[in-house]
């Protein structure tokens, strides 16, 4: 008899510990779940690294180019194929981690993220129009990390992190001269893509 007691006094003893357990792994996967209904984790990882691969290219091209009018052709042109890497490589993996592109999250994202790359388009014709060349690259860093910070806020932390990298060298090339503007744009557009791609690839499922 008393070794029954013994026995159900030891299981009554361990039973709470093991609601306790469960009852906090149950918190930590509500939480978790949150947090990823809540931020937008389609942010490409592989897709930024060619982006950035692709900048890097631009820089190249653009840096033997004859007249500022090439240059900004070049830069377009990049602009547009990052921008198409970047939606493909976004619709790729919220298929492969089953994220809706069209969540509350997504569509915070993009209200952070487009309306400084609006202004962007705006502010290079307005510079463009008034031969103010030298601040068009200075201008295109600072915007887009401002805009990668605002749409950051609402995705995973190392993305809103890449933003402010953006807007240091942003800042660092408004005082550079016009010469550097293309190795600039390799910096921020090309190696900062290619870092952060990498992170978010390898933290945050490709």
């Amino acid at each position: 008899m008393a070794e029954k007691s013994l026995k159900r006094s030891a299981g009554s003893e361990s039973e709470p510990v093991s609601l306790s357990d469960r009852a906090i792994e149950n918190l930590e996967f509500i939480r978790s779940t949150m947090e990823r209904s809540g931020n937008f984790t389609a942010v490409p990882g592989l897709g930024g690294v060619l982006m950035g691969l692709t900048a890097v290219a631009a820089a190249f091209i653009a840096n033997r180019a004859a007249d500022r009018e090439q240059v900004l052709i070049v830069w377009l042109a990049e602009a547009v194929l990052a921008f198409s890497i970047g939606l493909l490589a976004i619709w790729h993996k919220s298929q492969i981690i089953g994220s809706e592109l069209n969540s509350l999250a997504a569509r915070k994202f993009a209200a952070g993220f487009l309306p400084p790359v609006l202004c962007g388009v705006a502010l290079t014709a307005g510079l463009w129009k008034h031969g103010l060349y030298q601040l068009m690259a200075p201008a295109w860093i600072l915007l887009y990390g401002a805009a990668v910070i605002g749409g950051g806020l609402f995705s995973v932390k190392v993305v809103p992190l890449m933003g402010w990298c953006f807007l240091f060298i942003g800042a660092i090339s408004v005082f550079l001269p016009a010469e550097l503007s293309d190795e600039m744009m390799a910096l921020s557009f090309g190696i900062l893509h290619i870092v952060f791609g990498i992170i978010i690839a390898k933290k945050y499922g490709g």
